[in-house]
Order: structure tokens, then sequence, then C-alpha cells
């Protein structure tokens, strides 16, 4: 469905702006009259990384007027694979005053907006107040529900985008025309359930093709042309190089937009909620968890353990702890691999960074290894403690 236009146009274009727009000026659905409404607007987008880079870069360069960027991390070298607004001089910069300065590289007529802090419970309302429209370059799913709550409570659209390995999501959601999050989405995953892109990778131009698929729609709901993704999920598998719809009707029992909606307001622990590691595992850790330094000291003391790595193959390629043996997660969880452990050691897990080792820990705690443990902050704290010579990812 079309849908008005998000806001008013700008009083005039400069002749700078005619001669570097002119490309837009020309097409009949956006004109002078559109180009006029993005040099009018406000855009947040939330996150300057794999989604937020190409957004961020493609709504400078279409002549939005003011683009706001909360990020509150750091660039780090593993970031360049996809995060295309920085560089190698960025390494160790803020990510928002990195995409600031390649904005103004970019289009030096867009006013940039930095937020230099981490979203929460305490300031998504006060800084999404102060812009016409969100564009949701989250990776995590506390997040994505606190923006999507923030926006309804707020009345504000927003344009979300998902990515993992080679599949990518886009939609529109807008309460007042359509359905949010929550209503296609009441629930989150079960923890452990969907990897994070740290966890199970992403292919780099997977977030060009995404990033740019959001500005269109964000231009779309700002000029007031074309049908927005509004109801609409877009789908993108990019080894067989399709796009499907799917349709996304609203909720009627929506907990947030709902006919007798119970969430009026920002919920207290959006952590919590979505379940960072499961109960289970948070018991199963409790006196069951070491540091990378106590398992150094076990190999150099011969104690006679069973080193377990929990990752995928893809990433015991990269790096590993010395003397691990890999088995996957998911070959623990469903009973695969309760054979293969010995019961005359200490089973000892680790992950990447701690979370997947806690839910198999869980999972051999039922099986009956009692003292089995887990590495806390797996991988990256035995290269940050014990071998920096060793690759992070």
């Amino acid at each position: 469905m079309s849908l008005p236009p998000l806001v008013e146009p700008a009083a005039e274009l400069t002749v700078d702006e005619i001669r570097r727009y002119s490309r837009h000026l020309i097409i009949p659905d956006v004109g002078v009259t559109g180009q006029k409404r993005l040099k009018n607007a406000r855009v947040l987008c939330v996150g300057a990384g794999g989604l937020g880079s190409p957004a961020l870069m493609y709504l400078a360069a279409a002549g939005v007027g003011t683009l706001g960027i909360i990020d509150f991390d750091t660039v780090d070298e593993s970031n360049l694979q996809r995060q295309i607004i920085h560089g190698v001089s960025d390494i160790g910069r803020s990510k928002a005053e990195s995409a600031a300065a390649s904005i103004r590289e970019i289009n030096p007529l867009v006013n940039v907006e930095i937020h230099n802090t981490a979203l929460d419970r305490d300031n998504v309302r006060e800084i999404f107040a102060q812009y016409d429209l969100i564009v949701d370059g989250t990776d995590n799913f506390a997040t994505r529900y606190m923006v999507n709550d923030a926006a309804v409570l707020l009345g504000k659209p927003y344009v979300w985008g998902s990515i993992y390995r080679f599949d990518g999501q886009a939609s529109v959601f807008w309460a007042e025309h359509g359905p949010c999050y929550r209503c296609l989405y009441p629930e989150p995953p079960p923890p452990g359930m969907v990897p994070s892109c740290a966890e199970g990778g992403v292919l780099g131009v997977l977030c060009a093709s995404i990033g740019s698929i959001q500005v269109n729609e964000a231009i779309k709901l700002l000029a007031g042309v074309g049908e927005p993704l509004v109801g609409r999920l877009m789908v993108y598998d990019a080894l067989e190089m399709s796009y499907r719809k799917i349709k996304v009707r609203k909720d009627p029992n929506c907990v947030l937009c709902g006919e007798n909606a119970t969430l009026t307001d920002l919920m207290e622990d959006y952590e919590d909620f979505c379940g960072a590691v499961s109960v289970e595992a948070q018991e199963a850790v409790v006196d069951s968890t070491i540091t990378a330094a106590e398992l150094k000291e076990w190999q150099d003391a011969g104690k006679d353990i069973f080193l377990v790595d929990v990752r995928e193959p893809a990433e015991y390629e990269i790096v590993r702890i010395p003397g691990a043996t890999l088995i996957p997660k998911g070959e623990i969880l469903s009973g695969e691999a309760l054979a293969k452990l010995p019961q005359d050691k200490q089973v000892v897990l680790h992950c990447k960074s701690g979370v997947r080792s806690a839910e198999a820990l869980a999972a051999l705690k039922a099986a009956g290894f009692r003292d089995a443990v887990h590495v806390q902050g797996g991988v990256l704290s035995w290269i940050k403690q014990i071998d920096p010579s060793l690759p992070a990812y």
C-alpha cells in the first residue's frame, strides 16, 4: 500500500544541491519535491556496522538532510570484511566518529549527529524522538525488541534488516499502518538457537544487499513514493539468488500494538527477556567455570582433562586452543556426542566467548558429567590472556 510522505519538503534546493542530485530530480516519482523532502528529513541509523555502513553511505549520497548515528563500539580489524564505511586507519577509532568522517567525505551537505553511546532503556526514547525515521542495523535480539518497542510507543516507523551467512531479511514496521516486529516475532528464539554473525559468520556483500534495500525503503517512506514493505517481509537467499515476499499481518493480540495491548512502556530488562543464556546454563556454570589462565595452568601441570571445543568446524580451522578436540555444540545437545566423551577424565568445554559452552555444559551436567566445567570467555579469553599471537575472529 502507498503511504503519504513522512516529511514536508524543505523550502528550496541550492544550486549545488541541484547539481549533486540531478539524477534524482529527473525521476518523475522523486523530482524536486521528493528531493526537498529528503533534505528536510532526519534519519537515525542504529549501528554503524554491517548494515549501518551501506545504509549510512547511501542515505548520505541520497541527500538525507540530517543523519544520526548511534554506536558505542570501536572499529576492529575483523569488521573491515563487511563494514565498508570504515578503513584500516580507523581501527581502534569510535565507529560513530569513523562513520561520520566517511559521510562528510561522501556528502558535506549532510548534517551528521553523533550519539557515541550504548542505546538503552534510559536514552532510547529521547534519542528516537529527535528523528523522523529509524533504520535498524542492530545485530542482537535484545536491542531489536527495544528498538521496536520504542518506535511503536513514539509512533515512529522504522526499517528493519537482518543478516546471517548467505541469508537476509528486511521489512518496514509501522504500527500505525501495519504490524510491528512483535507481530512477526512475539517471542525471541531460545538462547543459543540462532548464532550471532560473530559465531556463524556473514558474507560481507550480503550487508550491502540488505542495507541498500533498507535505504530504498527509507527513501520511499520519506518521499511518499512506491509501496513500502509495510506488512511484508522480504527474504533474500544469496546462494540461490532468490527473493521472496511473505505477508505479515498485524496481530490483534500483540502485547504492544494489539487491540488490548498490555505492554504500555519499555520493558525493564531486554537482555533478560531475550535470555542471552538459558536458565539451565546459568545454573550449570555456577562453581563449574574456569578462566583461560586456569586452563593453561592445568595443562602445564599435566592434569588429566579432556578439552572439548564446541564451536563449528570452520571456526576450529581459523584458530584453536592447543589440545582441544572438536565436538560441535549441536552434537552434545542432541546426545550424539556423549559416547565420545571419556568417563575417567574431567571434561572441559570451551567455545568462542563462553555462551555456547555454557549451554553445552548444561546438557553434560544433565547427562551425568557432574565434574565438567567450561572456560569463561572461551577462545577470546585464551587469546587475550595466554597467546595474543593467535588471530581473533
